[in-house]
């Protein structure tokens, strides 16, 4: 059984599938593994710590020869995968919604692509989400951006020349990065406030010390679809939504939105006429940009201005945390691929609730469920 872990070549992208630590114990499985010269460069890790873990370090198609399962980030190009093994596996967060050609490519090569990101979220999946643990980062680091571009402090400071006020913060979206970013925010010694269409989450937001803000007495606050994920909100919810963040928003120094739909473009949360209400020099960060964007105005990649307000829209936010967040998400594969690792058959192999929830393609068809409805 042979894994190879390949250099990343997506824009922007700093992380690396595997680690040093994963490597040793991959191999401890009894596993080879080759590693793409260079691959752990962006994220601190050098081809001698590959090398000095057990694993082998050489060219792309060196590591690709003979490979059983492919680890990335993000998705390689089915051409790029040259050498690999037929029926291999492709690990990795892969955008399967966004990068449906992808995946045929994946079907047509006859590779068997296993798409991280569609972990079901129960409590044996738990170390093996990516999107958690990736999330959690993203979080933390959406604070601190956001006190990059702020021109101001965050805590009260009471000075010989006079008291400097707490900036105000609030959240929203109160899922694995709202609480990181809540918990970031409150460290840094603002005063926080949070939102979340799901009410369960007013009890976790109290109990990081912040304010819960909440649509009160309007069908559907519950929010919760399957999985943990959010759902869409009626429009009568979404009205009175909008009003209360319209009145919020206005008195906040920095907001930072966080709200995703799995598979749909991320819900609008802040217009231009809120915006405008803001005061000159606040900063607002969108965690959601990437998938359309929560704030009106947003640019991918870009921290742009309107009515004075600074709106942050770096993309891949994680990856700007390179070698943490690659510690964790190499974990994350591990700890999947560990849990199935049959000693008979040198291999894991998946059981149905958690294979058939992740695979995309085998036998040459796109076989997702999630893909076909």
């Amino acid at each position: 059984m042979k894994i190879a872990v390949l250099k990343e070549t997506a824009e922007g992208e700093r992380r690396v599938a595997a680690t040093p630590e994963t490597v040793k114990k991959f191999i401890a499985l009894g596993a080879d593994v080759a590693v793409e010269a260079g691959a752990g460069d962006t994220a601190s890790i050098a081809d001698a710590d590959y090398a000095a873990a057990g694993a082998s370090v050489g060219a792309r198609g060196a590591a690709l020869k003979g490979a059983d399962i492919v680890l990335g980030i993000q998705g390689p190009d089915p051409a790029s995968l040259t050498g690999a093994n037929a029926g291999a596996w492709i690990v990795a967060g892969l955008n399967p919604f966004g990068e449906r050609e992808r995946v045929d490519g994946y079907a047509a090569a006859g590779y068997e692509a296993l798409a991280m990101e569609f972990m079901p979220r129960i409590t044996r999946a738990q170390s093996m989400d990516i999107l958690s643990s990736q999330a959690n980062l993203a979080g933390y680091k959406a604070v601190l951006d956001a006190g990059a571009e702020y021109g101001r402090a965050f805590p009260m400071m009471m000075t010989a020349a006079g008291t400097v006020s707490a900036a105000k913060a609030f959240v929203m979206g109160v899922g694995v990065a709202g609480l990181q970013a809540i918990a970031t925010a409150r460290r840094l010694g603002a005063q926080v406030s949070a939102t979340d269409v799901r009410s369960a989450t007013k009890e976790q937001i109290l109990s990081l010390g912040a304010k819960p803000i909440f649509v009160e007495n309007v069908a559907g606050i519950e929010g919760e679809g399957s999985g943990g994920y959010a759902t869409e909100m009626s429009e009568e919810y979404q009205k009175a939504q909008a009003e209360l963040v319209s009145s919020h928003i206005a008195k906040q120094d920095i907001v930072i939105t966080t709200a995703l739909i799995p598979g749909r473009p991320a819900p609008r949360l802040i217009s231009d006429a809120q915006i405008a209400t803001m005061k000159p020099g606040s900063v607002i960060v969108d965690l959601a940009v990437e998938s359309g964007g929560n704030v009106e105005g947003a640019v991918a990649g870009q921290v742009v201005e309107r009515h004075g307000v600074k709106i942050v829209g770096y993309k891949n936010v994680a990856s700007r945390l390179a070698s943490d967040a690659s510690a964790l998400f190499a974990r994350n594969l591990y700890n999947f691929l560990s849990t199935f690792w049959d000693k008979d058959a040198g291999r894991p192999v998946l059981d149905e609730e958690i294979g058939d929830a992740v695979r995309l393609t085998r036998d040459g068809k796109v076989v997702n469920a999630r893909l076909l409805g």
